[in-house]
């Protein structure tokens, strides 16, 4: 399958690269610093752009079959819209490519799943220092359930650079309210790389995490 990766230098966006080009993969890695990019392979195609940019997004999605996204970044503090106009360019140009699988990571304690992240999550580092983060994933996971793609959401948990032990809990009641649940990126970019194929969370936000 040919698939588009935005976030591509993140740590979940590394993970999805390689593990995309493992499972046969054709993959198009989108990236505002593609020298960030360590990996090569015959399959991989990097692609230099901004998702803000809209002609540069369109040219990523062009001739691909889906789009996994693990966009991010660290302007945690000020009140950015990157998530949310990002990810509504790259639904503008799936759509106007007749794109429909779109995979999306975002987090718990977004939307519904508020609390899930547990106590230090929901009443310190969240409204302390991620609250202008998360106000725009939530945003941006508005946009994607209004739309008319074949999405899925993926919420993690806390991310760990971990080992990959391929099994997690996943379902919209993941998470806890008292203690923080975690999951290592690579196993949230196995269970994306999953949900091309799986309709089992269609148009669903799903948690995941140990």
């Amino acid at each position: 399958m040919n698939v588009l990766i935005v976030g591509s230098t993140g740590g979940t966006g590394r993970e999805l690269v390689q593990q995309a080009l493992d499972l046969g993969h054709t993959v198009t890695a989108f990236a505002r610093k593609p020298e960030k990019i360590k990996i090569t392979h015959e399959r991989l195609r990097v692609l230099q752009g901004n998702v803000l940019d809209y002609s540069s997004v369109d040219k990523a999605v062009a001739g691909q079959e889906a789009v996994l996204s693990a966009l991010g970044h660290k302007r945690w503090i000020i009140k950015t819209t990157i998530l949310s106009e990002g990810t509504r360019n790259i639904m503008r140009a799936m759509e106007k490519h007749g794109l429909r699988r779109l995979i999306c990571e975002t987090s718990l304690g977004v939307g519904n799943s508020w609390g899930r992240l547990g106590l230090q999550y929901t009443l310190f580092i969240i409204p302390l220092l991620l609250f202008f983060y998360f106000w725009d994933k939530k945003v941006q996971e508005r946009y994607i359930s209004e739309s008319k793609l074949d999405w899925v959401i993926v919420r993690p948990g806390a991310l760990t650079n971990g080992r990959r032990r391929n099994a997690c809990k996943h379902g919209p009641k993941v998470g806890n309210y008292l203690w923080t649940v975690r999951i290592s990126r690579s196993d949230v970019a196995a269970f994306m790389l999953k949900q091309l194929t799986d309709d089992s969370y269609l148009r669903k936000t799903v948690g995941v995490a140990y």
